[in-house]
């Protein structure tokens, strides 16, 4: 399994990957916004084939009235290779690449309530802590919890290293995971309402 950054030549197959799992979908220029802005804060996970299981999509917000920091727009893993700690280390990096970059002093997100399996993620094993709700968030009404982390003083190489390691698949295993899957091939970790357009 392989993290690295995203290329321009990513940004098609993470869109593909977020048409898939996500009900919120963002047209290819958000992508290219995202690439030609912030080409340091994206990351994908690609198998041994070079195919891509996973994405981060991810910013910096420029608003002048507050600290220094990222965003991540979008998160999402294949469901075929969950519990390998990609989310975890997707996230890791983008945030490395905060502050490294950027000299980012926390990350924001968006999650929605009913996620259960990411709010687990986000509070227990990256330390991020609920500031607020906002309700009715996405465009299907649901309410979002608006998550931060703080990266001050934070130590993200011990933070990468302590990710567990990569377990391989056993084929019956992921044959079965595949065939029980739901109608996403994705696990669904976090998702921003896509930008409204201007009036």
């Amino acid at each position: 399994m392989n993290i690295r950054c995203a290329t321009p030549e990513d940004l098609m197959n993470m869109q593909h990957c977020n048409l898939l799992c996500l009900p919120e979908n963002y047209q290819m220029k958000y992508y290219f916004y995202h690439g030609l802005s912030w080409p340091q804060l994206s990351y994908v996970a690609e198998d041994e084939k070079g195919k891509i299981v996973g994405y981060v999509l991810a910013k910096m917000e420029d608003e002048p009235d507050e600290a220094v920091h990222g965003h991540i727009t979008s998160l999402a893993v294949r469901r075929s290779h969950r519990r390998l700690g990609l989310a975890q280390k997707l996230m890791e990096q983008a945030s490395r690449a905060m502050v490294e970059c950027f000299n980012a002093q926390y990350v924001s997100l968006h999650v929605r309530k009913s996620n259960r399996a990411a709010l687990n993620l986000y509070t227990v094993t990256l330390k991020f802590s609920i500031s607020e709700i906002e309700p009715k968030y996405y465009a299907d009404g649901e309410d979002a919890y608006a998550m931060k982390r703080n990266l001050t003083g934070l130590d993200l190489e011990e933070a990468i290293a302590d990710v567990q390691s990569e377990r391989k698949h056993i084929c019956s295993v992921r044959g079965n995971m595949d065939s029980c899957q739901s109608n996403s091939n994705f696990e669904i970790l976090a998702e921003e309402k896509p930008p409204q357009p201007k009036s």
